[in-house]
């Protein structure tokens, strides 16, 4: 799966916005501390950091995109962080292993 398949998964699939622009908008901006929403901007230079890249065309399979959350993750499991993110993340790394079951399942019955 491509970064922006990825991407595009997540924005229609949750209630967050992940996308704010096209897919390499939306990633520069995240880059940048643009994007509309700076927790998504953490997920989302996590997994660009996991990918090695950020190019909405590069290739991240399952494990590389739930381990690059990781660390973002263990950041909004703290006491003092806010409910709002863990939530989020957690939420996140749900879609994102939904994702790659679709995907799957898409192409077993290809």
């Amino acid at each position: 799966m491509t970064l922006e398949q990825l991407l595009t998964y997540l924005d229609d699939q949750m209630d967050q916005r992940f996308l704010d622009g096209d897919a390499a908008q939306t990633l520069a901006k995240a880059r940048d501390g643009s994007h509309r929403d700076p927790i998504v901007a953490e997920v989302l230079v996590a997994l660009m950091e996991g990918a090695g890249a950020d190019a909405p065309d590069t290739t991240l399979d399952r494990a590389t995109a739930v381990k690059s959350i990781g660390p973002v993750r263990l950041k909004y499991m703290k006491d003092d962080a806010p409910v709002e993110g863990f939530r989020l993340v957690e939420k996140t790394i749900v879609t994102i292993d939904a994702a790659y079951n679709e995907e799957a399942l898409a192409a077993k019955s290809h």
